[in-house]
């Protein structure tokens, strides 16, 4: 399964909506919304507000990123203004299994971001609750960063771990990622594939997209 999400925070914030109706008529399959709040990561982009205005325009499921403290605050909150997916951070979840459980409990699809240094290992124990699993190949907090190569190893580390605890999780992979490097982490095991710049900057968008597919 070759997915795509592109994310909106490489988007033209003046004219969100003419975005979205882009991506609406685009190949893609998602669309990545990327909540920062300035103190899990250095940078803040936008809250509740901006993806319940997001949800009205967008005729594809809503990937909402929570790079937040205390993820689990928000989960109904985030439910109410359109979240379809929920990703929240192995290291900002105290009590991660009773977070995705009231994630999927609000009735979305729940899923572990891990950061670059994070071991894959560390999910030994959870990834049989996930619905995704999202890994980071830049350090979180702002777009257009250089893809840390490490990545393809830790996709095929985590691609066993599923294939052995749940089969059904799906791969998902956000940072730098761009069509030269797309091919390699679908062999490496990845299913979807998060990409703000490379679409947003391209001269053609809804081709792009489709090349990333």
């Amino acid at each position: 399964m070759h997915l795509v999400s592109p994310s909106l925070l490489s988007a033209d914030f003046g004219n969100l909506q003419r975005e979205i109706e882009m991506l609406n008529e685009s190949a893609c399959d998602w669309l990545h919304v990327d909540v920062m709040d300035g103190v899990f990561v250095p940078n803040i982009s936008f809250g509740q507000p901006v993806v319940k205005h997001i949800k009205k325009h967008a005729r594809k499921p809503l990937d909402v990123h929570l790079m937040i403290v205390d993820p689990g605050r928000y989960v109904n909150g985030f439910r109410e203004a359109g979240a379809d997916i929920l990703t929240v951070h192995y290291e900002a979840c105290t009590h991660l299994d009773r977070t995705i459980h009231a994630i999927k409990d609000a009735g979305m699809k729940a899923g572990v971001v891990l950061n670059p240094h994070t071991p894959v290992a560390l999910l030994e124990d959870i990834v049989q609750e996930c619905d995704l699993v999202l890994l980071m190949s830049v350090n979180p907090g702002f777009g257009g960063q250089k893809f840390i190569e490490n990545t393809y190893a830790k996709v095929r580390q985590l691609r066993e771990l599923c294939d052995r605890k749940n089969p059904q999780c799906l791969i998902e992979i956000d940072g730098g990622v761009n069509v030269t490097n797309a091919p390699l982490l679908y062999e490496a095991g990845a299913d979807v594939l998060v990409a703000g710049n490379a679409v947003f900057k391209s001269p053609d968008p809804k081709q792009t997209i489709i090349d990333l597919k």
